[in-house]
């Protein structure tokens, strides 16, 4: 798999939960049409394992069987739609593009 992976903070006028709701809700519909996306996981991040990793909201990894996949998705008019939601609602993001490698595969079953 192919990932794009986006940490981000929400703007210092919304609340945590405003965020998550957002990004999990509002702006998940305008993600999910993305062609090609095979998997999308996300993370409310709750807590920091020390201080220079404060400060950050969520994580989203979307998922895509390659680069050229990825590629495929980000020239389409359905990122464009999803980059236009987010506008200017001036939250912090990092992003990254990267070839995905199980090193421990998932084991058991959810409680």
């Amino acid at each position: 798999m192919y990932n794009l992976i986006v940490l981000a903070a929400r703007p210092s006028n919304w609340t945590r939960e405003q965020f998550i709701d957002w990004w999990r809700g509002e702006h998940a519909e305008v993600t999910y049409p993305l062609p090609g996306l095979l998997r999308w996981q996300h993370t409310e991040i709750l807590e920091s394992g020390d201080e220079r990793s404060a400060g950050w909201d969520g994580l989203s990894v979307l998922s895509f069987a390659s680069k050229e996949a990825l590629d495929a998705a980000l020239a389409s008019p359905e990122w464009k739609a999803a980059v236009a939601h987010v506008g200017a609602m001036r939250g912090r993001r990092m992003i990254w593009f990267g070839d995905e490698r199980t090193m421990v595969p998932l084991t058991g079953t959810a409680p």
